[in-house]
């Protein structure tokens, strides 16, 4: 769905949107989608502000992904809002080499005509909802380096042998200090 500029001139154009697991697309991400994706809210472009606008709303779905230290599969329910401002890509154009930001700007998004379209702004939105190091549990115990075991499930008995035998020489070797 394209927020259309055009049309934010005019009114505000309001969204209640849903996609089925297969109409929206995460697997670049290593992340599938179990239920349905509904986002609800709108868009408005603000009066004399040289084309800035606001997007507001709240995200809903079920994502699968694997987990980071067992590969097990681990779902995420999310469900936050979002409240996103952007300006136009010209004035990017239109600004020095370099600018300052101050903490406010550096939250804004810019957008290139005729608008933005939903389903990038939803996509983004609800990868930030998962945690960078995603896991099955909190106390999940990873697999075993040495036979590939899930430590959850099983208990193996494998020594691991910490160190790289490459440096092994090294560890003979004394060296002096000279005062």
């Amino acid at each position: 769905m394209l927020l259309s500029i055009k049309e934010m001139e005019v009114r505000k154009i309001a969204f209640a949107e849903t996609w089925q697991p297969s109409e929206f697309d995460f697997t670049d991400s290593g992340v599938s989608q179990l239920a349905p994706l509904s986002a609800q809210g709108e868009a408005e472009l603000f009066p004399n502000t040289g084309g800035e606008l606001r997007i507001k709303g709240r995200v809903k779905s079920v994502l699968s992904t694997e987990c980071d230290r067992c590969l097990a599969a681990t779902t995420y329910t999310v469900d936050a809002p979002f409240d996103l401002f952007y300006k136009p890509a010209t004035e990017l154009a239109n600004a020095a080499d370099e600018v300052a930001l101050d903490d406010g700007e550096a939250e804004i998004g810019f957008y290139e005509l005729p608008g933005l379209e939903l389903e990038d702004i939803l996509r983004e939105q609800v990868l930030l909802q998962i945690p960078m190091q995603r896991l099955c549990r909190a106390d999940c115990k990873g697999i075993c380096p040495v036979c590939g075991a899930n430590r959850n499930e099983v208990s193996c008995h494998c020594e691991s042998h910490p160190g790289d035998d490459r440096w092994a020489a090294l560890q003979s070797v004394h060296i002096e200090r000279v005062s």
